[in-house]
């Protein structure tokens, strides 16, 4: 696979656009990605767009795989989530020692999946650590070959294994799809077929080997420019990319609608100038926000060195192209959901399931308006002490 063959992710999710569509109500009604679609996205490589190449993956440009997960949410926004999680869980291979590596993410048909940081911890014993605990929000649980947790660490006299600066530090383990029970928890007003369920694991043993430290930029094995972006700031580029994907479908099914409707006691909506208005703002609107994080993401990556992390200032620009990409998205969401009056509300329409989608995005950790704040205390030269 020619990892400069940028378009091409981007084409076969365009091809798969139908087969994504067809399968969207099965994807709604069981919460789960239908094995036929699987097969095919597997086939596709869209699960692989940022795995490393000495893994077998494609580790294509941060603006091609957004492109690529906007295109698969304007089919289904569940699928996209699928699709954007595979490959943000993918960045821990970076942080793997290289066999480690290869074990987990060689299979072309590998996913790994995982929870949030909860506070549970991680005991350290000879050669290893003891895991066990319950994490939630496991998106792409049901499909993963492989699982992870993230865990602070409890050393053998009962402290806890600190960074240089005095930090609790913030391990990731990872095993065996087999070895985690998963919990059907995840049936939600929107995003219902991401999977994300709740998993435990008692008392499990993880080889040193299967840990890495994705917190830490500069612990990184793989070098590369998209290795030099942390792993959240191509989290958020994910999550905007489900949102402009969403929103872009949602505003075309409406200008559709406004070709063909006349509501009671008005005048055809493609006659009306506040409809017409309506449109072209909204569509400038994402474009904007799609243009500003795609100049982001291809101006760091240009300029990104092959081993050294992004700095500070960079990370900041990745997110606040990522938040503002998200909130624009919400607000033409919001716009379309009511300028198309009564055909919004009922299920099977083009609205109603990307309207509770993008609700259900917008509740989501990348989504919060403090990440305005953290922004604005680093361009003001008072960052946070910690920002990835």
């Amino acid at each position: 696979m020619d990892q400069h063959d940028g378009a091409d992710p981007v084409a076969r999710a365009r091809d798969l656009g139908d087969a994504i569509t067809d399968a969207s109500d099965a994807v709604e009604e069981t919460r789960r990605i239908p094995a036929p679609l699987l097969a095919r996205l597997h086939e596709s490589r869209l699960f692989r767009m940022l795995s490393p190449l000495s893994v077998g993956g494609d580790e294509v440009a941060p603006g091609v795989c957004l492109l690529a997960i906007e295109e698969v949410a304007r089919h289904d926004a569940s699928v996209a989530w699928n699709v954007f999680i595979a490959n943000a869980a993918a960045l821990i291979a970076p942080y793997l020692e290289p066999e480690t590596a290869r074990a987990v993410f060689g299979d072309p048909r590998a996913l790994v999946a995982w929870g949030p940081p909860n506070g549970t911890k991680a005991t350290a014993v000879p050669g290893g650590y003891r895991v066990d605990g319950t994490w939630a929000f496991a998106s792409g649980c049901r499909n993963a070959t492989w699982m992870g947790a993230h865990c602070e660490i409890v050393e053998a006299d009962g402290s806890l294994r600190r960074s240089a600066a005095g930090r609790p530090l913030m391990r990731t383990f990872l095993f065996p799809a087999e070895n985690a029970a998963l919990h059907d928890t995840w049936d939600t007003t929107g995003l219902r077929g991401t999977g994300s369920d709740s998993y435990t694991v008692t008392d499990l043993f993880v080889a040193e080997a299967f840990t890495g430290m994705r917190a830490d930029p500069t612990l990184r094995r793989e070098s590369g420019p998209l290795y030099a972006f942390t792993m959240q700031s191509l989290y958020a580029m994910g999550v905007a990319g489900v949102a402009l994907g969403i929103a872009q479908a949602m505003l075309e099914a409406f200008v559709e609608l406004a070709t063909r409707k006349t509501p009671l006691g008005l005048s055809a909506m493609v006659d009306s100038g506040t409809v017409q208005a309506g449109v072209a703002r909204n569509q400038a609107k994402l474009g904007a926000a799609r243009a500003y994080l795609l100049e982001t993401l291809g101006d760091i990556h240009a300029h990104a060195g092959a081993t050294a992390p992004i700095d500070v200032t960079d990370r900041a620009r990745v997110r606040l192209a990522s938040v503002h990409a998200i909130g624009a998205a919400v607000a033409v969401v919001d716009h379309v959901h009511k300028a198309a009056g009564m055909d919004a509300v009922f299920p099977g329409t083009p609205f109603e399931r990307r309207f509770r989608d993008m609700h259900t995005l917008s509740q989501q950790i990348q989504s919060r308006d403090s990440h305005y704040e953290s922004v604005g205390k680093v361009l003001l030269g008072v960052p946070p002490a910690l920002f990835l």
